[in-house]
Formats: C-alpha cells, structure tokens, sequence
C-alpha cells in the first residue's frame, strides 16, 4: 500500500508526470491531472487521449514521477494501468475530478484578481472525451536531493 508520506505528497498536486513507451520503446512523457488515490490504486484523467492512450493500450506499464517541494526529493511511481471508460467508477472519478477542477478553477482566478493579472480561460468543464487511468502501484522510488535512491516494492 502507498504509503502516508507518499499519498500526503500527491495530496496536493494537480498534476503528475506520466512516461510510458510503445512496443519499440519509443517514450513518451505528459503531464495528467491527478484525480484520486486510493490504497494502492492512482488515479488520473486523461481527456486529451493521444500517445499516453495509445502507448499505454499497447504496454500497460507506466512511471509517474513528481518531487516534494518541502525537501525536494523525487519521486517515480512505477505501475500496471487499466482503463476505465465507463460506468459507476468511471462516473465517480469525474464527479472527484469536477470538484477538484472547480476548486482550482477558483484558486486560480482568485491569485489572478489579487496580483492583477487576466486570464483568457477560466474553463471548468471537462472536455466529453476522457478515460480514468487507474495504476496499481508496484513500486515507488525516492531520489534524495543528493541523488541516493530508496526502493519499496509492493
């Protein structure tokens, strides 16, 4: 199970980034809205479904990576992904992810308002098309700011 320093981490973070490599091993790295984490499960939407989708549709395995910004250790979740399309936990992620947009949505205009600047695009909708990236965690790796490495598998 992840554990609580971990989940504490992704607790505030929109975003993750995400490497996955198709059958040749081209890689590919985007950033995906971190959505949920539940025990050893990690949620994600993606809505723009391009080589992640296709990368991950052929090889499920997958690294998310980000970094503590207290003590500047890395991190790299390294898992198996399944995708979820539809039905009831298909619709309870969107409903976290909708909250959670709103929430940023308000954060951000309201730092937009206090420091005087504008913003073009104050979207809060999620686009119709989207699947929930659901990782099962196998491993978790941390990159000490001088580069030592800690591994914990599951």
């Amino acid at each position: 199970m992840l554990t609580d320093k971990i989940k504490k981490i992704l607790k505030d973070k929109e975003f993750v980034y995400v490497a996955t490599a198709n059958l040749e091993g081209r890689p590919n790295a985007a950033p995906k809205f971190l959505v949920k984490i539940d025990n050893n499960y990690i949620y994600l939407l993606d809505y723009v479904i391009g080589k992640t989708w296709e990368n991950l549709s052929v090889n499920p395995r997958v690294s998310i990576s980000f970094k503590d910004n207290e003590n500047f250790n890395g991190y790299q979740v390294n898992g198996v992904v399944n995708f979820i399309t539809s039905g009831k936990e298909f619709d309870s992620i969107v409903e976290n992810m909708k909250e959670k947009q709103i929430s940023l949505t308000a954060e951000r205009v309201v730092k937009g308002v206090q420091r005087g600047r504008k913003h073009k695009n104050f979207q809060v909708d999620i686009p119709e098309k989207g699947v929930v990236i659901k990782i099962k965690v196998e491993e978790v790796v941390e990159i000490g700011a001088t580069g030592a490495l800690e591994r914990e598998k599951f």
